[in-house]
């Protein structure tokens, strides 16, 4: 099975935050015969180790596994669901979307008031999620009761489309473009020893990245993400964060993080050397794990490389496959190149022995 078609299978599956358990398990079943050890920690964060055949610098790889969706909060008595946002969902998005329900994926829509009944205010003014309700087509709170639960995690009910000009329209795009693209990478083996981490809840603060770092203590990580891209006609050039089928995005600075200069110059040259097309995010908008993953231990080295997906955190997004595709090469070239770039993870350890033994700065 190819990288486009685990990539459709992801999508397809929900995983809101909290509740990543069956995209977890489909990735295990498709990267446990290509790595040396596997664990799932505490938080259900999927860490994979694939030793390496010399020396080199001890490197994470990180895809989150969550995607945005919905929780169940309250049961009404006419049967109907209210519900909280679980990630970052704007809410005009949500009116008249499908949603998926719980374990048994009890199928549901958000309903709205319709437009003929709407007054002046409501037909112009911005959309309040808290007078939304998800309908299931119950007749009474008892009967909504014996289907769903509070607590329940809603997902969005969309499948993928291919369409258009080489463009892909799914749903969870942010992740599931990167849990695609490592399950590719784990399938090659490199110099150094490769920590592939599938994270949990980077929607709503990057939780997992925090605990899989803090187990793994890595020299150097790569995160690899689906990224903000809004390209489309009458659009001003500074407002395009990134463009689609103009290659994946790297990442300078975002909210979270400002990469480390040293390794985003060494995916440059791989990208020039090897001829990939890629792009820098020009906005700073949003944030990965990256921004976690950094500050850990005595620090780590991180860079990001994404996939620009329109609409994001919608149930459809929208990317360009050349760019999926064009992640996994950078990603591979990059890890490949990697023993040849001593400078970017020979020296850390001897800096801050120096510095105890020394006892000042001047000898760091």
């Amino acid at each position: 099975m190819g990288a486009l078609d685990n990539l459709k299978k992801l999508s397809a599956l929900d995983g809101v935050s909290g509740d990543e358990k069956p995209v977890r398990d489909f990735i295990l079943s498709h990267v446990k015969d290509y790595v040396d050890e596997y664990w799932i920690d505490k938080t259900g964060n999927l860490i994979t180790y694939k030793k390496g055949t010399g020396n080199g610098p001890k490197v994470m790889l990180d895809a989150h596994m969550d995607e945005v969706g919905l929780m169940v909060t309250q049961i009404t008595s006419d049967g109907l669901l209210k519900f909280q946002v679980v990630g970052g969902i704007e809410d005009r998005v949500l009116v008249g979307k499908r949603v998926r329900i719980g374990e048994k994926g009890v199928p549901g829509v958000i309903g709205f008031k319709p437009i003929h009944l709407q007054d002046k205010n409501e037909r112009t003014g911005a959309v309040n999620k808290k007078k939304l309700t998800i309908d299931i087509g119950a007749k009474d709170k008892e009967q909504a009761e014996a289907k769903v639960e509070v607590g329940d995690i809603v997902a969005f009910a969309y499948d993928p489309v291919d369409f258009g000009d080489n463009k892909l329209m799914a749903k969870a795009l942010d992740d599931r473009v990167g849990c695609a693209a490592l399950i590719e990478i784990l399938k090659e083996r490199y110099e150094f020893d490769i920590y592939g981490c599938f994270t949990v809840q980077e929607e709503i603060g990057l939780k997992g990245a925090k605990t899989a770092s803090f187990q793994v203590m890595p020299d150097i990580a790569i995160i690899l993400e689906g990224t903000t891209c809004y390209d489309l006609p009458d659009t001003e050039e500074q407002g395009m964060s990134t463009r689609c089928g103009k290659g994946p995005a790297l990442t300078i600075m975002d909210r979270s993080v400002i990469v480390d200069r040293d390794l985003l110059n060494h995916i440059v040259d791989v990208a020039k050397r090897n001829k990939i097309p890629y792009q820098f995010k020009q906005t700073i908008s949003g944030g990965t794990n990256a921004g976690r993953i950094q500050v850990n231990g005595t620090g780590v080295k991180v860079a990001a490389i994404a996939v620009p997906c329109r609409y994001i955190h919608t149930p459809v997004s929208v990317m360009d496959k050349s760019d999926f595709e064009n992640m996994i090469r950078l990603a591979k070239e990059t890890l490949k190149a990697l023993p040849a770039a001593g400078n970017l993870w020979g020296t850390g350890k001897t800096d801050i022995n120096l510095y105890r033994e020394q006892g000042g700065v001047e000898y760091v």
